[in-house]
């Protein structure tokens, strides 16, 4: 029996890539999407050859728009938001309004529906804030923890920081408790860095896709703070089987939390080791900016995945190398795209 699939911001990165995905499983698919990021009609022109889904143009801040989109749906995946740090610091109402209000719309309208549908979030490893406490070293000219060489794990202290941390942290534990307080199938996902085709990288967000987009188009390219930042990145492909893992088994991972990310293996600092492999696929040396270092930016933040392996037997396949090249390929290959 086929089962219906709502995925909210639909059109962005991640969601496309979903929804690409589950149209070829056979899911009846509609993509809920305001259509207001960069790339997003694009990436709808791309699932049309894909194949059969639904459009809803809304937005999660509307009531009625939410009822309409959840009316139904057997499974929902929340990747509609206001993804951005520096826009939130800049404009906080509407980020609130979009990650918080937002998310909290569409868990109300999944709790009053009968069929208490799976409801996976797209959280952030923002809910742990700048992490000041931990002890960072300089090791061969990038950031690295001291103490925790596995990464940060889901038992980590929540300190949310930044408007958007605030936000997304509200999101992440409004969809966590009401999987315990009104039995709701949720998942929490606190995502690291994610990058892949479809990606429309710009400086805000997206920082391996924007590197990548700038160096092919002439743009320029700041580094803020001093490029030894570290953060693990994950290949999109590798996110996707993992919404369909958590499907399959979702009598084990409903009402979890997972630190999602590529882990200490799959880890790559914003410009001392970026910059050199940017060289080596442009074969040319990529010119930068320096600026200085923008509000809760992280020095290193490495995801320590290991409890989601162990209860899904999920871990990354694709490698930076790897994932970056192909990254590249996808760009060289649309620079139409991105004029």
């Amino acid at each position: 029996m086929k089962k219906n699939m709502l995925i909210t911001g639909g059109a962005g990165f991640i969601g496309s890539n979903l929804a690409a995905h589950f149209i070829k499983q056979g899911y009846r698919v509609t993509v809920f999407d305001n259509l207001s990021r960069q790339g997003s009609r694009a990436n709808i022109q791309w699932l049309k050859k894909i194949g059969s889904f639904t459009l809803q143009i809304g937005d999660v801040r509307k009531i009625n728009d939410t009822k309409k989109a959840v009316r139904s749906q057997d499974i929902i995946l929340h990747l509609a938001a206001q993804v951005a740090v520096t826009t939130s610091v800049i404009d906080p109402r509407p980020d609130f309004e979009i990650n918080a209000l937002g998310t909290f719309n569409l868990l109300e309208r999944a709790r009053q529906t009968d069929r208490k549908p799976v409801f996976i979030f797209s959280s952030t490893n923002k809910v742990y804030g700048g992490m000041e406490e931990i002890n960072v070293v300089d090791k061969n000219g990038q950031y690295c923890y001291k103490d925790y060489p596995q990464g940060i794990s889901e038992k980590h202290n929540l300190d949310f920081h930044s408007p958007y941390g605030c936000s997304k942290g509200t999101a992440d534990q409004y969809v966590h408790d009401f999987y315990r307080i009104y039995g709701l199938p949720t998942v929490v996902l606190r995502q690291s860095c994610i990058y892949g085709p479809r990606q429309f990288g710009i400086e805000d967000q997206g920082w391996v896709a924007w590197f990548i987009i700038a160096a092919m188009t002439g743009k320029k390219i700041t580094i803020y703070g001093d490029g030894k930042q570290v953060r693990d990145v994950l290949y999109i492909d590798d996110l996707v089987d993992l919404f369909d893992l958590i499907l399959r088994k979702i009598s084990i991972a409903g009402g979890k939390i997972y630190n999602v990310g590529g882990g200490p293996r799959n880890v790559l600092s914003v410009w001392a080791a970026f910059g050199p492999l940017l060289s080596r696929l442009f074969q040319k040396d990529i010119k930068v900016k320096r600026a200085d270092w923008r509000p809760a930016d992280q020095k290193v933040y490495i995801s320590d995945i290991r409890l989601v392996e162990k209860e899904l037997g999920w871990k990354p396949k694709i490698g930076v190398e790897e994932g970056v090249g192909k990254l590249y390929a996808w760009v060289k290959n649309n620079q139409n795209l991105f004029k």
